[in-house]
């Protein structure tokens, strides 16, 4: 850009059109390099089909798991879940714990939020040693706003240092949570699409 157009804040057209080629040369699926962790993961979460629930208290949080039992009518239905902790934290409810088959929803918490693809990063701690496609259909994530990493590395990384330096043989990531007419012979092969609700707790 001239010296003209940075003191008086225009652009040139020859200067226009080079930055929207170098525009139009980043892919659609890059990530905004710009744009901070937290958005970039909200936006591509959504955009993934998953939907989002985000609170500033546990308060909050209660209200939007309410509001998820009400909209699907999941009131006295089996719900299948494995960690203490969110049974304690949803003991208001007078859940019905049953197995997985016979689960209405799988009620989990996750290892990170994935924000360059928008994916939950799971492991042995959510799974055990079973499969993501052998959950039911719907899902309901807690997780919190620190959990929120740039790339899966960042997450492996985090397993690791909880793990004592040792990484669970049973990780994966959930990134589908709708079929596209378009995507579902390719690009959802060999993963499990799952209805999945995410109570994000506002924790920083």
């Amino acid at each position: 850009m001239s010296i003209f157009g940075k003191l008086f804040g225009k652009t040139s057209n020859s200067e226009r059109l080079r930055q929207e080629q170098m525009a139009d040369e980043r892919s659609k699926y890059m990530p905004d390099e710009h744009t901070p962790a937290d958005e970039r993961f909200t936006k591509n979460f959504i955009l993934n089909g998953g939907k989002f629930l985000y609170s500033v208290n546990p308060e909050e949080t209660q209200d939007n798991f309410d509001n998820i039992l009400l909209e699907n009518d999941w009131y006295e239905n089996p719900v299948f879940c494995i960690d203490e902790n969110l049974k304690k934290l949803f003991d208001g409810y007078n859940l019905n714990y049953g197995t997985k088959r016979d689960a209405s929803f799988y009620l989990t918490t996750c290892e990170s939020l994935i924000a360059d693809n928008g994916s939950i990063l799971i492991c042995s701690n959510q799974l055990k040693e079973m499969k993501i496609h052998e959950f039911p259909q719907n899902m309901v994530v807690f997780a919190s706003t620190s959990q929120i990493v740039n790339n899966i590395g960042e997450g492996l990384r985090l397993i690791k240092n909880r793990n004592a330096g040792n990484i669970p043989t049973n990780i994966t990531t959930i990134k589908h949570f709708e079929i596209k007419e378009d995507e579902k012979d390719f690009l959802s092969y060999g993963s499990s699409t799952k209805n999945l609700y995410l109570l994000l707790l506002e924790d920083l």
